[in-house]
């Protein structure tokens, strides 16, 4: 697993694992449910690590209208200069390694859009202590229902359907009112040197990139923990 060291840790509190992600990223959805699972995994031990996950924003093609027209074998097409049938080969392998992982996509329903307005709207909820819920419901919406996600009538809908105020969200999603924090988010990943997601950063120590198996997620929480563990016992000791 790659991982590369970075700042200190703090002993006291939850190990915090900051995901830069974007919605429209097929790896970024396989990569969560990567992570859930190996969390999962950690819960059985005697001393579990305690986690916290926030999501950030990152956009992979800000420049995609709300109203793309043509399917995303059209999109990735153009976007990456190669041909139809070598894209329809790249949708097929990650399908299957979304089924893999649990989860059914449906390339032939996907609208492909632009995900500032989505992104903005995952601020919202984060405010409202309910962005995990809402990521999850965003990335099962975009990948596996065909929900059209550039349009704030759709994203209004998915936020009430996460508990969130319809009315609340839509004047957010209206008044850009979290476009800003969007931006700064775009900005911490471009000084960390992030240039693709999904990117775990785990407790300021260590960065992860890419979709990395279970495992890979389960180790690295652990190691954390430890460290975190042995920092507070020696602490405690005064060594």
């Amino acid at each position: 697993m790659p991982a590369t060291p970075a700042v200190g840790l703090d002993v006291s509190e939850a190990i915090k694992i900051d995901v830069w992600s974007d919605i429209a990223c097929p790896w970024c959805y396989i990569g969560k449910r990567n992570l859930e699972k190996g969390l999962a995994e950690t819960s059985g031990d005697d001393d579990a690590p305690i986690v916290e996950v926030t999501f950030h924003s990152f956009e992979l093609s800000p420049d995609t209208p709300v109203e793309f027209e043509g399917d995303e074998l059209d999109f990735l097409a153009g976007h990456k200069g190669i041909p139809r049938e070598q894209v329809r080969q790249m949708l097929d392998n990650v399908t299957s390694i979304a089924k893999a992982a649990g989860l059914e996509y449906r390339f032939d329903l996907l609208h492909h859009t632009n995900t500032v307005k989505a992104h903005e709207l995952l601020h919202f909820a984060k405010a409202h202590g309910l962005q995990y819920e809402l990521e999850e419901r965003l990335m099962s919406a975009y990948f596996t229902e065909g929900r059209h996600l550039g349009r704030i009538e759709e994203l209004v809908a998915l936020a009430s359907d996460v508990g969130l105020n319809p009315d609340a969200a839509r004047q957010a999603l209206e008044s850009s009112e979290y476009v800003e924090a969007v931006r700064a988010d775009q900005a911490q990943a471009a000084a960390y040197g992030i240039n693709g997601v999904p990117f775990f950063v785990i407790d300021g120590k260590y960065g992860v990139s890419g979709a990395q198996p279970p495992e890979a997620f389960a180790q690295v929480a652990r190691q954390v923990w430890a460290e975190r563990r042995e920092a507070l016992a020696t602490q405690s000791t005064g060594a």
